[in-house]
């Protein structure tokens, strides 16, 4: 080995995902997670060195800042909206790739729509019930256990990592977005996902390095020996902010 590649070696940085959400044995998006980071490892070469950062613990400044991604999972309703909210807010002000996956999802819509909208008042259903403005509502047909279509728009962030304009997701939720969608339109975020009636499945964030959220939850599909394109290119975006580089599409 010559001298530079030995000190390329021995400065490569491994990186650092924050796994934000309560972890717990009876979600099947939180058991599903060690195996896709070493289904990633082993097929793909994207090595990421996990943390996992509780809802609680995440609204501390700063909680996630200096990871090289930010994951929030599935679990709601959290132990912290706040933390939560707080550790999707410095990935999307900070450049760091970030993938909300179903409420996970739902949470990077509201940070959006209080924080970048104005929209202070906008709650979750299911965190505060008796609020008077919703921007999350109970989905009028439980997905929880469900698989459906979604249609992706072309020219997309979603599109160009899934490489086609449909796919079939598993979900496992009760809630989705409902009001203020054109609000969040107006403010730059884009819907690049919809199932067959039109309703928002995905969430993207043009200018960003990578922010990506979706309501269905692609660490389940398969058995987790293949990970789904979007998990592994929230990986391959870690990898890349952890050397310095922007991360690519595909």
């Amino acid at each position: 080995m010559t001298n530079t590649v030995a000190r390329k070696a021995m400065t490569t940085k491994t990186a650092r995902l924050a796994l934000v959400g309560d972890r717990s044995p009876n979600v099947a998006s939180h058991t599903r997670v060690p195996l896709l980071l070493d289904a990633l490892a082993e097929r793909d070469r994207l090595v990421l060195d996990a943390y996992w950062i509780p809802s609680q613990d995440a609204a501390a400044d700063g909680a996630v800042r200096g990871f090289d991604a930010v994951w929030v999972l599935p679990g709601s309703p959290y132990r912290s909206e706040a933390g939560v909210l707080s550790a999707i807010r410095t990935a999307r002000e900070e450049g760091i790739p970030f993938l909300g996956t179903c409420g996970g999802f739902q949470h990077a819509l509201l940070e959006y729509a209080r924080q970048v909208c104005g929209l202070n008042r906008v709650a979750h259903a299911e965190n505060d019930p008796d609020a008077d403005d919703f921007l999350i509502e109970p989905l009028a047909c439980s997905l929880a256990g469900h698989e459906a279509a979604v249609r992706i728009e072309p020219g997309t962030l979603a599109q160009s990592l899934i490489g086609s304009e449909r796919t079939v997701e598993r979900y496992f939720c009760a809630y989705g977005p409902s009001r203020h969608l054109d609000t969040l339109r107006a403010h730059g975020l884009r819907f690049s996902g919809h199932d067959e009636d039109g309703h928002v499945r995905i969430a993207e964030l043009p200018g960003h390095p990578f922010f990506l959220a979706t309501l269905f939850q692609p660490e389940l599909s398969g058995d987790g020996s293949r990970p789904h394109p979007v998990v592994r290119a929230l990986a391959r975006a870690a990898v890349e902010h952890a050397a310095g580089r922007v991360p690519t599409r595909a």
